[in-house]
């Protein structure tokens, strides 16, 4: 049974250079997402959504592999920050963030096994965000990114950098800042830490 991957079929998404920002265009794609607000690091729902959505991804997996014969690479959890006062991203004022934390699914992935994976897993562990996730296509489109090695409090640098190439290839922003996380921060530390940096632009 051969295994999709989404990382080997595009792998400019989920790879990046850490010397200087790229221009790649990204397809739609379909995405478990759950939305969210406030400091993640304390916050009981940023840790909910991620349960929530490993969980749903695992189900619909396993489902589709003894259902279908279809199986595939779970992949890593990513996020989309912004914050209604923009100067409350910039300044740190993380209890003003708002986020959405998603996984890319295969094109295989229908509403339909969503909905029977939800109720699989309501009856074995039912997570505290089980009914908070969706499944939506999400279109960047044409974006920038860079990779980030560190933590993730400091990625000033590497965030200025990604606007000033995006200013000077003659763009503008046209997107939410979008990190998708290589590392599994548990058993990483911190200044290894690998993260891309992505933001649409037009």
């Amino acid at each position: 049974m051969d295994k999709i991957d989404l990382r080997k079929e595009r792998p400019d998404l989920w790879k990046a250079s850490a010397k200087a920002p790229t221009m790649v265009d990204v397809p739609a794609m379909h995405f478990l997402m759950v939305d969210g607000e406030g400091e993640p690091n304390t916050s009981a729902a940023f840790q909910q959504a991620i349960e929530a959505l490993y969980g749903l991804s695992y189900t619909l997996k396993f489902a589709s592999k003894m259902g279908r014969g279809i199986d595939w690479k779970v992949m890593g959890i990513e996020g989309l920050w912004w914050a209604d006062d923009p100067e409350a991203f910039r300044a740190g004022r993380k209890d003003e963030w708002r986020w959405t934390l998603l996984i890319a699914q295969p094109d295989v992935v229908t509403a339909e096994a969503v909905e029977a994976a939800r109720e699989t897993l309501r009856q074995k562990k039912n997570p505290a965000a089980l009914d908070h996730v969706r499944l939506e296509r999400f279109d960047e489109g044409l974006s920038a990114q860079m990779l980030h090695v560190g933590p993730y409090s400091e990625e000033g640098p590497t965030i200025e950098r990604l606007h000033a190439f995006i200013r000077d290839e003659g763009y503008d922003l046209a997107g939410k800042h979008h990190e998708i996380y290589l590392s599994d921060p548990r058993r990483v530390a911190p200044e290894k830490l690998k993260t891309i940096l992505r933001y649409p632009v037009e």
